[in-house]
């Protein structure tokens, strides 16, 4: 009896992808639902995730039915996080931007390949060790995308944004934040000398979605950006 409840028991491993995959729910399902904890289509997440819609339903399903739930998954209509999935995906948000801040401003990692990296991290640091990152860091607010560093307790830095492609021509605005997910689009978005803190102005939109014309105040150089670019970029209301 006791070789077969042996052979029965999961393995640490399968446990340890278990909790990464949860991890990547949680995570995927604050981005998506922003600040507030809006309700998100299950197909969004599927989409973040690059996971096919019957396994995506089946671990929100997981998710939502534990002791106590981490989701708050209803069929047809969505799912948001529950009070203890917000803490755990603050909680791994945390682990990244500060991961990420740590390698770009201490071991000099460009800019487009910290998420990556972080993405491998995140999972496993001790609280320790992020207490000690933290500080040797000065207690950051942002990382090097802009994005915001949630506090110990949670909490986040206030403020709004909209793209760059929602602004109206004429408008001269900073740069507050850059979507980490493409890490080419990065590499671009540096070499023009667009990310967060950067002022730029709006000055052209091209017919049928032909793109966007900016200046960059600094070095009064014009660049043209698509519209997926435009929409990466997050400037100060």
């Amino acid at each position: 009896m006791q070789q077969r409840n042996e052979i029965k028991s999961k393995p640490a491993h399968s446990q340890q992808r278990a909790s990464e995959a949860s991890d990547d729910y949680l995570k995927a399902i604050f981005a998506l639902g922003g600040a507030a904890g809006d309700q998100v289509p299950a197909s969004e997440v599927a989409a973040r995730l690059k996971i096919s819609g019957a396994s995506v339903t089946k671990m929100l399903q997981k998710l939502s039915s534990g002791v106590p739930p981490l989701l708050l998954y209803e069929k047809h209509h969505g799912v948001r996080l529950a009070k203890a999935g917000r803490e755990r995906a603050l909680e791994i948000v945390r682990h990244h931007r500060l991961i990420e801040t740590f390698l770009h401003q201490v071991l000099d990692y460009p800019w487009d390949e910290v998420h990556d990296e972080a993405e491998r991290l995140e999972h496993f640091i001790s609280e320790r060790f992020e207490a000690r990152i933290a500080a040797k860091l000065g207690h950051p607010e942002f990382d090097p995308h802009g994005h915001a560093i949630p506090a110990l307790d949670g909490t986040l830095p206030s403020g709004t944004s909209e793209t760059l492609a929602q602004i109206s021509v004429g408008g001269q605005r900073k740069v507050v934040s850059v979507s980490d997910q493409n890490p080419e689009m990065l590499r671009y978005l540096g070499s023009q000398g667009i990310g967060p803190g950067t002022i730029v102005k709006l000055t052209e939109k091209l017919p049928f979605e032909g793109g966007y014309r900016v200046l960059i105040a600094a070095s009064k150089k014009s660049v043209l950006l698509s519209g997926p670019l435009a929409s990466a970029i997050f400037v100060s209301v």
